[in-house]
Protein backbone atom coordinates (compact mmCIF):
# COMPACT_ATOMS: atom_id res chain seq x y z
CA UNK A 1 0.00 0.00 0.00
CA UNK A 2 1.12 3.50 -1.15
CA UNK A 3 2.13 5.52 2.45
CA UNK A 4 0.22 8.58 3.23
CA UNK A 5 2.19 11.55 2.56
CA UNK A 6 1.88 14.83 4.13
CA UNK A 7 3.75 17.75 2.67
CA UNK A 8 5.87 20.83 4.46
CA UNK A 9 6.54 24.11 3.38
CA UNK A 10 9.46 26.38 3.77
CA UNK A 11 9.02 28.98 1.75
CA UNK A 12 8.52 27.89 -2.35
CA UNK A 13 10.12 25.09 -1.07
CA UNK A 14 7.67 21.80 -0.95
CA UNK A 15 8.79 18.75 0.99
CA UNK A 16 6.97 15.17 1.19
CA UNK A 17 6.91 13.79 4.49
CA UNK A 18 5.67 9.98 4.64
CA UNK A 19 4.48 7.67 7.34
CA UNK A 20 7.44 4.15 7.10
CA UNK A 21 6.41 1.48 9.99
CA UNK A 22 4.33 3.90 11.48
CA UNK A 23 7.43 7.05 11.71
CA UNK A 24 7.62 10.14 10.03
CA UNK A 25 9.81 10.77 7.22
CA UNK A 26 10.94 13.70 5.74
CA UNK A 27 12.32 13.87 1.78
CA UNK A 28 15.98 14.92 2.24
CA UNK A 29 15.84 15.12 -1.90
CA UNK A 30 13.25 17.80 -1.48
CA UNK A 31 15.03 19.17 1.51
CA UNK A 32 18.02 20.33 -1.23
CA UNK A 33 16.10 21.31 -4.19
CA UNK A 34 17.74 24.30 -3.48
CA UNK A 35 20.91 23.81 -2.29
CA UNK A 36 22.52 21.36 -4.37
CA UNK A 37 20.35 18.68 -5.03
CA UNK A 38 21.31 15.29 -3.89
CA UNK A 39 25.23 15.85 -3.97
CA UNK A 40 24.32 18.10 -0.92
CA UNK A 41 22.95 14.52 0.58
CA UNK A 42 26.54 13.17 -0.33
CA UNK A 43 28.49 15.37 1.27
CA UNK A 44 26.35 15.20 4.32
CA UNK A 45 27.24 11.64 4.67
CA UNK A 46 30.69 12.02 4.04
CA UNK A 47 31.10 14.18 7.22
CA UNK A 48 32.71 12.39 10.64
CA UNK A 49 29.87 13.87 12.78
CA UNK A 50 27.15 12.45 10.70
CA UNK A 51 28.53 8.79 10.84
CA UNK A 52 28.72 9.32 14.23
CA UNK A 53 25.41 10.62 14.63
CA UNK A 54 23.97 8.12 12.22
CA UNK A 55 25.29 5.03 14.40
CA UNK A 56 24.01 6.46 17.58
CA UNK A 57 20.63 6.64 16.10
CA UNK A 58 20.67 3.43 14.35
CA UNK A 59 21.90 1.75 18.28
CA UNK A 60 19.34 2.96 19.62
CA UNK A 61 16.36 2.30 17.79
CA UNK A 62 17.87 -0.59 15.39
CA UNK A 63 18.39 -4.23 16.84
CA UNK A 64 19.60 -5.41 13.54
CA UNK A 65 22.00 -2.84 13.19
CA UNK A 66 25.81 -4.11 11.58
CA UNK A 67 27.79 -2.22 14.33
CA UNK A 68 31.31 -3.80 12.59
CA UNK A 69 30.20 -2.13 9.18
CA UNK A 70 29.42 0.93 10.53
CA UNK A 71 33.08 0.89 12.89
CA UNK A 72 34.61 0.15 9.51
CA UNK A 73 33.01 3.60 8.29
CA UNK A 74 33.53 5.54 11.36
CA UNK A 75 37.14 4.69 10.67
CA UNK A 76 36.97 5.98 6.92
CA UNK A 77 34.78 9.14 8.15
CA UNK A 78 36.85 12.25 6.98
CA UNK A 79 39.12 10.89 4.63
CA UNK A 80 39.58 12.38 1.17
CA UNK A 81 39.28 8.88 -0.18
CA UNK A 82 35.76 8.52 1.52
CA UNK A 83 32.54 8.93 -0.10
CA UNK A 84 29.24 7.44 1.08
CA UNK A 85 25.65 7.14 -0.58
CA UNK A 86 22.51 6.43 1.19
CA UNK A 87 21.96 3.07 -0.59
CA UNK A 88 25.42 1.75 0.52
CA UNK A 89 25.22 2.85 3.96
CA UNK A 90 21.11 0.84 4.08
CA UNK A 91 23.30 -1.89 2.39
CA UNK A 92 26.17 -2.32 4.25
CA UNK A 93 24.51 -1.34 7.83
CA UNK A 94 21.14 -2.49 7.77
CA UNK A 95 19.79 0.45 8.33
CA UNK A 96 16.34 1.60 8.99
CA UNK A 97 16.91 5.61 9.79
CA UNK A 98 17.28 6.27 6.16
CA UNK A 99 15.43 4.93 3.01
CA UNK A 100 15.03 5.49 -0.83
CA UNK A 101 11.54 5.49 -2.24
CA UNK A 102 11.59 4.81 -6.19
CA UNK A 103 9.26 7.44 -8.42
CA UNK A 104 9.57 10.35 -10.26
CA UNK A 105 6.79 12.32 -8.35
CA UNK A 106 7.21 10.36 -5.03
CA UNK A 107 10.62 9.29 -4.73
CA UNK A 108 13.55 10.43 -3.26
CA UNK A 109 16.14 9.78 -0.13
CA UNK A 110 13.90 10.17 2.65
CA UNK A 111 14.82 10.19 6.33
CA UNK A 112 13.05 9.79 10.00
CA UNK A 113 12.56 13.21 11.03
CA UNK A 114 15.13 12.79 13.92
CA UNK A 115 17.66 12.50 11.21
CA UNK A 116 15.77 14.94 8.38
CA UNK A 117 16.46 17.71 11.29
CA UNK A 118 20.04 16.93 12.24
CA UNK A 119 20.29 17.32 8.14
CA UNK A 120 18.52 20.29 8.48
CA UNK A 121 21.56 21.36 10.51
CA UNK A 122 23.97 21.34 8.14
CA UNK A 123 21.67 23.23 5.46
CA UNK A 124 22.06 26.09 7.87
CA UNK A 125 20.46 26.39 11.67
CA UNK A 126 17.80 28.50 10.10
CA UNK A 127 16.72 26.27 7.97
CA UNK A 128 16.63 23.47 10.76
CA UNK A 129 14.47 25.68 12.80
CA UNK A 130 12.46 26.46 10.41
CA UNK A 131 11.06 22.90 9.21
CA UNK A 132 10.93 22.30 12.96
CA UNK A 133 8.25 24.82 13.38
CA UNK A 134 6.84 23.80 10.21
CA UNK A 135 6.95 19.94 11.16
CA UNK A 136 5.38 20.79 14.62
CA UNK A 137 2.42 23.21 12.56
CA UNK A 138 2.12 20.11 10.56
CA UNK A 139 1.47 17.37 13.65
CA UNK A 140 -0.39 20.41 15.70
CA UNK A 141 -2.56 20.14 12.49
CA UNK A 142 -2.95 16.23 12.26
CA UNK A 143 -3.80 15.76 16.19
CA UNK A 144 -4.79 19.23 17.10
CA UNK A 145 -5.14 18.70 20.67
CA UNK A 146 -1.63 16.33 20.99
CA UNK A 147 1.03 18.75 20.24
CA UNK A 148 4.30 17.12 18.92
CA UNK A 149 6.89 17.77 21.60
CA UNK A 150 9.93 19.69 19.89
CA UNK A 151 11.87 19.76 23.41
CA UNK A 152 11.69 15.87 23.02
CA UNK A 153 13.39 15.71 19.60
CA UNK A 154 15.95 18.16 20.16
CA UNK A 155 17.70 16.80 23.47
CA UNK A 156 17.79 13.23 23.32
CA UNK A 157 19.78 12.29 19.76
CA UNK A 158 22.32 14.31 20.21
CA UNK A 159 23.12 14.13 23.94
CA UNK A 160 23.83 10.52 23.67
CA UNK A 161 26.23 11.71 21.07
CA UNK A 162 27.48 13.86 23.49
CA UNK A 163 27.83 11.81 26.12
CA UNK A 164 29.69 9.00 23.92
CA UNK A 165 32.73 11.45 23.59
CA UNK A 166 32.73 11.97 26.89
CA UNK A 167 32.96 8.56 27.97
CA UNK A 168 35.15 7.32 24.93
CA UNK A 169 37.59 10.01 25.29
CA UNK A 170 37.36 12.28 28.32
CA UNK A 171 36.56 9.09 30.63
CA UNK A 172 40.50 7.25 29.23
CA UNK A 173 41.83 10.03 30.07
CA UNK A 174 40.86 11.23 33.59
CA UNK A 175 40.69 7.48 34.21
CA UNK A 176 37.77 8.46 36.70
CA UNK A 177 35.91 6.15 38.89
CA UNK A 178 32.22 4.65 38.23
CA UNK A 179 31.08 7.26 40.94
CA UNK A 180 32.62 10.38 39.75
CA UNK A 181 31.07 9.72 35.57
CA UNK A 182 27.37 12.08 36.99
CA UNK A 183 29.88 14.64 37.69
CA UNK A 184 32.25 14.08 35.07
CA UNK A 185 28.90 14.34 32.75
CA UNK A 186 27.30 17.71 34.71
CA UNK A 187 30.82 19.28 34.44
CA UNK A 188 30.45 18.62 30.22
CA UNK A 189 27.09 19.59 29.98
CA UNK A 190 27.64 22.66 31.78
CA UNK A 191 30.20 23.93 29.48
CA UNK A 192 27.70 24.38 26.54
CA UNK A 193 25.49 26.03 29.38
CA UNK A 194 28.04 28.92 30.03
CA UNK A 195 28.32 28.87 26.33
CA UNK A 196 24.71 29.23 25.47
CA UNK A 197 23.02 30.73 28.63
CA UNK A 198 25.67 32.11 30.35
CA UNK A 199 24.97 30.56 33.57
CA UNK A 200 25.31 26.52 35.53
CA UNK A 201 22.91 24.43 35.82
CA UNK A 202 23.16 25.30 39.50
CA UNK A 203 23.54 28.76 39.05
CA UNK A 204 20.22 28.30 36.61
CA UNK A 205 18.58 26.37 39.77
CA UNK A 206 19.32 29.01 42.55
CA UNK A 207 18.17 31.56 41.01
CA UNK A 208 14.75 30.46 40.18
CA UNK A 209 14.14 28.61 43.29
CA UNK A 210 11.62 30.27 44.08
CA UNK A 211 9.69 30.86 40.53
CA UNK A 212 9.75 27.50 39.30
CA UNK A 213 7.03 25.43 40.15
CA UNK A 214 8.71 21.78 39.29
CA UNK A 215 11.45 21.10 41.32
CA UNK A 216 12.31 18.54 38.64
CA UNK A 217 12.72 21.51 35.73
CA UNK A 218 16.15 22.65 34.77
CA UNK A 219 17.36 25.32 32.64
CA UNK A 220 16.63 23.28 29.35
CA UNK A 221 13.14 22.84 30.00
CA UNK A 222 12.24 26.69 30.29
CA UNK A 223 15.15 27.57 27.13
CA UNK A 224 13.09 28.67 24.00
CA UNK A 225 13.30 27.17 20.77
CA UNK A 226 15.92 29.11 19.36
CA UNK A 227 18.05 28.04 22.37
CA UNK A 228 17.44 24.37 22.37
CA UNK A 229 17.47 24.56 18.20
CA UNK A 230 21.71 25.96 18.99
CA UNK A 231 22.11 24.01 22.26
CA UNK A 232 21.77 20.55 19.83
CA UNK A 233 23.91 22.28 17.37
CA UNK A 234 26.93 22.59 20.29
CA UNK A 235 26.15 19.65 21.59
CA UNK A 236 27.32 18.12 18.34
CA UNK A 237 29.39 20.57 17.68
CA UNK A 238 31.37 19.89 21.43
CA UNK A 239 31.53 15.80 20.87
CA UNK A 240 33.86 17.06 17.83
CA UNK A 241 35.87 18.71 19.49
CA UNK A 242 36.26 16.27 22.71
CA UNK A 243 37.22 14.01 19.66
CA UNK A 244 39.99 16.31 18.53
CA UNK A 245 41.54 16.75 21.79
CA UNK A 246 40.52 20.54 22.02
CA UNK A 247 40.50 21.48 26.39
CA UNK A 248 37.61 22.73 27.87
CA UNK A 249 38.29 26.54 27.48
CA UNK A 250 39.41 26.48 24.03
CA UNK A 251 36.14 24.36 23.68
CA UNK A 252 33.80 27.16 25.50
CA UNK A 253 35.28 29.81 23.57
CA UNK A 254 34.27 28.35 20.40
CA UNK A 255 31.04 27.09 21.73
CA UNK A 256 30.39 30.70 22.85
CA UNK A 257 31.52 32.37 19.69
CA UNK A 258 29.21 30.02 17.29
CA UNK A 259 25.82 30.60 20.09
CA UNK A 260 26.08 34.22 19.47
CA UNK A 261 26.27 33.75 15.87
CA UNK A 262 23.60 31.09 15.28
CA UNK A 263 21.71 32.59 17.90
CA UNK A 264 21.73 36.56 15.76
CA UNK A 265 21.00 34.03 12.23
CA UNK A 266 17.90 32.47 13.55
CA UNK A 267 17.03 35.90 15.00
CA UNK A 268 16.84 37.69 12.10
CA UNK A 269 15.38 35.05 9.84
CA UNK A 270 12.85 36.61 7.94
CA UNK A 271 10.56 34.15 8.69
CA UNK A 272 10.35 34.80 12.26
CA UNK A 273 7.27 34.35 14.05
CA UNK A 274 7.52 37.54 16.20
CA UNK A 275 10.06 39.70 14.76
CA UNK A 276 11.67 41.41 17.60
CA UNK A 277 15.10 44.12 18.22
CA UNK A 278 17.71 41.12 17.55
CA UNK A 279 20.77 42.91 18.97
CA UNK A 280 19.17 43.00 22.00
CA UNK A 281 17.65 39.72 22.08
CA UNK A 282 20.38 37.75 21.17
CA UNK A 283 22.49 39.07 23.86
CA UNK A 284 19.34 38.04 26.09
CA UNK A 285 19.27 34.54 24.94
CA UNK A 286 22.77 33.99 25.09
CA UNK A 287 23.18 35.49 28.71
CA UNK A 288 24.82 38.52 28.10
Amino acid sequence: MTPRTAKLRIGKTEIKVIKVSDEDYICLTDMVNEYGGDQAIYSWLRNRNTVEFLGVWETLYNTNFKGSEFDTFRKQAGLNSFHLTPKKWIDATGAIGIVSKAGRHGGGTFAHKDIAFEFGSYISPEFKLLIIREFQRLKNKEYKLEQWDYRRFLTKVNYRLHTNAVREVLIPLTQTPKNRLGILYAEEADVINLALFGVTAKEWRDRHKNTVKNRKDNIRDHATIEQLTVLSNLESLNSMMITEGLDKQERFNKMRAEAQRQISALLSSKLRVNPIDDHEDAQNLIGL
